[in-house]
């Protein structure tokens, strides 16, 4: 927030928001920063964006400059400037790690990509910086109130991979490429496991190596599915299966 002013400045401010015209000269930098976060609040976007850059180019050294970047920062956001608002917030936690707006720009960094994050079926670097950052806020700042909001933000970027990565596994098995179908379905299971694709994955992957005869790697994952996913839609036909072959290969050590 923005640092504490005297009910006389904000009186003052009260007056210049409805004055037709300010000589902004005439200002002092903490006075001039407040009419900027006027313009911003008002959403006056454009304008708020050239005062904040006049600022930060007239004062580097003042008391204001961290304000003045975050709001910079903000202001690029609402804008849906998002490449470049990382880039604001960023800066800031870089240059002015003392702030106090140094956990709020971390949040924002990571939401900026966030919000640059695609369709699944896209490439998916920017799901992947903001699974990053949000991580680092998670990390630097476990305390904040928006913890819980960025591991649901964390969860629903993880399902986008997830759902990225079995659909290019179900293409490459189309294509008869079973071993990179394989592949990418271990992917899911392994670094996605706390999503819906996880048990889909495994499914997948059961009932492939089973049509391509491979008996011995399929009894391991369904081992290891019925283990994981008990809630599973699917679990009662993998129990099934793996009944099945519990009794075909009875005696045969490697199913032991």
């Amino acid at each position: 927030m923005i640092k504490q002013l005297s009910l006389f400045l904000l009186m003052i401010v009260a007056v210049w928001r409805c004055s037709p015209s300010i000589n902004l000269a005439d200002l002092e930098p903490e006075e001039r920063l407040n009419y900027a976060v006027g313009l911003y609040e008002d959403e006056d976007y454009e304008e708020a964006l050239n005062e904040f850059q006049s600022l930060l180019l007239q004062y580097p050294g003042s008391i204001i400059v961290d304000d003045t970047q975050y709001y910079l920062g903000m202001t690029r956001y609402q804008y849906g400037e998002y490449i470049v608002a990382a880039y604001e917030f960023s800066k800031l936690i870089r240059n002015m790690p003392a702030s106090e707006f140094v956990s709020e720009s971390q949040y924002m960094l990571a939401k900026s990509y966030y919000q640059l994050s695609p369709n699944f079926n896209l490439d998916q670097q920017y799901t992947k910086k903001a699974i990053v950052e949000l991580q680092a806020f998670i990390d630097y700042f476990p305390l904040n109130e928006k913890v819980a909001e960025a591991e649901n933000q964390i969860n629903e970027l993880n399902e986008k991979l997830a759902k990225k990565e079995y659909r290019t596994a179900i293409i490459y098995e189309k294509l008869e490429y079973y071993n990179a179908s394989v592949k990418y379905l271990n992917n899911v299971i392994d670094t996605y496991h706390d999503t819906p694709y996880a048990a889909l994955s495994s499914y997948r992957k059961i009932v492939l190596l089973m049509e391509r005869e491979r008996e011995d790697e399929a009894y391991a994952e369904m081992k290891k599915f019925l283990l994981l996913f008990p809630d599973d839609e699917n679990y009662e036909e993998v129990e099934e299966m793996k009944n099945s072959l519990d009794t075909l290969l009875k005696g045969n050590l490697s199913f032991n």
